[in-house]
């Protein structure tokens, strides 16, 4: 079943703040990273923990956030200071919802530390790769489902989860995040 994302504003008119389209990027990415997390374990691949799902949805954020920096800097016309305000706010806005769904699953906790962490981490990482019109690139979508095949282990159950990530999902996210920032941005 394809998730159904809602990606244009009520009201048509006026202006729409960076700080306004970050929220709305975030929520969108993290449904996103969600479906896409529940879509895995649809496909017979095993998670083992809620932990571990909650890794996979990491990484999916981590992925959708690069997407949204590469698209603001190719395709949105944004200032480098537009577009360090953009990402550092859906940077924030994912930290929050993170927070938020980690204290129900895991209990208290300091969770977007480690968030920011590992975004750094991978901003660096991912780096190093190309994205184009086309989306991203060969090295891009490995990444990503090389980082997911890490998180879910190499089981007879889980080992191929690193083609349906780089042959499916990763493409459908792609999609997805691209046509939200059109949308928001239009």
């Amino acid at each position: 079943m394809a998730l159904r994302i809602k990606s244009r504003w009520h009201n048509d008119e006026g202006e729409r703040s960076l700080e306004e389209i970050a929220g709305a990027l975030a929520f969108i990415s993290w449904r996103i990273a969600k479906e896409k997390a529940i879509n895995l374990h649809g496909e017979d691949f095993i998670y083992e923990t809620d932990e571990q799902r909650m890794a996979v949805i990491v990484e999916y954020l981590i992925f959708q956030l690069q997407i949204i920096d590469r698209i603001a800097h190719q395709r949105l016309g944004l200032n480098e200071e537009e577009r360090r305000q953009l990402v550092i706010a859906v940077a924030r806005h994912l930290a929050g919802h993170l927070q938020d769904n980690s204290v129900d699953l895991f209990g208290p906790g300091d969770y977007v530390t480690p968030f920011i962490d590992k975004l750094n981490e991978r901003g660096m990482e991912y780096a190093e790769f190309n994205y184009t019109e086309d989306g991203p690139s060969y090295p891009f979508m490995r990444h990503l489902g090389y980082e997911i095949q890490q998180i879910m282990g190499e089981t007879q159950a889980n080992r191929w989860v690193i083609d349906q990530v780089m042959d499916k999902d990763g493409p459908n996210v792609d999609r997805e995040i691209s046509r939200a920032i059109d949308n928001l941005f239009d």
